[in-house]
């Protein structure tokens, strides 16, 4: 058997409700006050109030701060960093989406420690420990909660990742309770992206592992058993907990095998056009699976029966052509956008993203079939 190396957040717990139990979690971890990342929208629509509540019943006092956008840049985390140092905070706690898990992680590290930030972007920079940190997702889809990984926006539109064990908190808190407002094209959107983590973790070409592999068939089988379900039946808690537990089990495979080629032509869409990450994963998704297929063909036929039990009984080939055409329906049958030029990118901006995309190479080494500048513009010119 090969070698590896698994990693990945202390403690999960999953219960309705369970972020009015965050207050005790953090009294317990001696926390007297806490940072709250988030953004305004979660606050607006009172998803953090059971949290907030649960921090103060516990003699927990609360700093918040809302400013969290999109691709969080790293202006606005330095900012989140200096702020809480000011309130002499002692610990940080997330309700939120990707980016606001993302931001909170890289407060938790820089509040600890006097490392600047442009010295830890790579893969294990950090240096020193971190403040007590628990993360609550408010969507089935990054899986930051049990990822050692932050994004980071850094110049114009350029994404650089944190990746180090410090940023996995001491507890992912999974609450249904937080998901069931989400519109359908969020819903649909991060449930792709939960989907891409699997797919692309089980064909990691660099790390594919024995438990990575598990985790993402398991994974794979609650996401494509719930995510129509969640999008026709938008209150249906048993569905929006599969959904969670699927995309916290495709975070814990991604960490250890990781994501590749569908990510790296992701992130310019999202840096360049503010386009969301989930969304930007299921434009060039078919494509990305389509190039890889000389590569990935085995793993692909492996995988198809998993997201599509009708396909179990099916010949290879009908296995593989039945994946393809499943995959690629998703977003039509979802309602969301379909091609690069629904979402504003315009055809003389191809190039620009095929360069942009080149330069994720912490990423483009793990795709199953080399990617080239002209692989990546051919992909980007299908999608559009």
């Amino acid at each position: 058997m090969q070698s590896l190396s698994f990693q990945t957040t202390r403690s999960v717990f999953y219960e309705e409700g369970a972020t009015a139990k965050i207050g005790k979690m953090m009294a317990d971890r001696g926390c007297k006050r806490v940072a709250f990342i988030t953004d305004s929208m979660i606050l607006k629509l009172g998803l953090a109030d059971a949290a907030i509540d649960g921090l103060k019943k516990a003699g927990v006092d609360v700093w918040t701060f809302s400013d969290v956008v999109a691709d969080p840049p790293e202006e606005m985390i330095l900012k989140a960093v200096a702020e809480a140092k000011e309130q002499g905070v002692d610990g940080v706690v997330s309700v939120g989406g990707g980016s606001s898990m993302d931001t909170a992680k890289l407060i938790a590290v820089l509040c600890a420690v006097e490392q600047p930030l442009s010295e830890m972007y790579g893969i294990g920079m950090v240096k020193g420990d971190r403040l007590p940190l628990i993360l609550a997702p408010t969507t089935a889809g990054t899986g930051s909660e049990v990822t050692p990984i932050s994004i980071v926006t850094t110049g114009v539109a350029e994404k650089k990742g944190v990746v180090s064990p410090q940023l996995l908190p001491d507890c992912a808190v999974l609450d249904p309770d937080l998901t069931l407002g989400l519109p359908a094209s969020v819903t649909a959107a991060t449930g792709i992206d939960a989907m891409v983590h699997c797919i692309e973790s089980y064909t990691s070409k660099r790390l594919k592992n024995l438990l990575a592999d598990a985790l993402a068939v398991e994974g794979l089988k609650l996401l494509g058993a719930n995510l129509y379900k969640v999008c026709e039946t938008p209150k249906d808690k048993e569905a929006r907990g599969n959904m969670l537990m699927g995309s916290m089990l495709a975070g814990m495979a991604f960490t250890n095998a990781p994501v590749a080629a569908v990510h790296a032509l992701a992130y310019p869409l999202g840096g360049h056009f503010h386009v969301p990450h989930g969304l930007s994963n299921a434009l060039v998704l078919p494509h990305v699976l389509e190039f890889n297929m000389p590569e990935a063909e085995n793993l692909y036929a492996e995988l198809a029966p998993i997201i599509f039990p009708a396909l179990a009984n099916k010949s290879y080939a009908e296995k593989i052509d039945g994946m393809l055409k499943g995959i690629a329906s998703y977003s039509p049958d979802l309602g969301l956008e379909t091609t690069l030029r629904e979402v504003g990118v315009e055809e003389k901006d191809l190039t620009m993203l095929a360069e942009d995309a080149m330069k994720q190479t912490r990423l483009l080494v793990n795709n199953p079939r080399d990617v080239s500048y002209e692989d990546a513009l051919a992909i980007y010119t299908k999608a559009y």
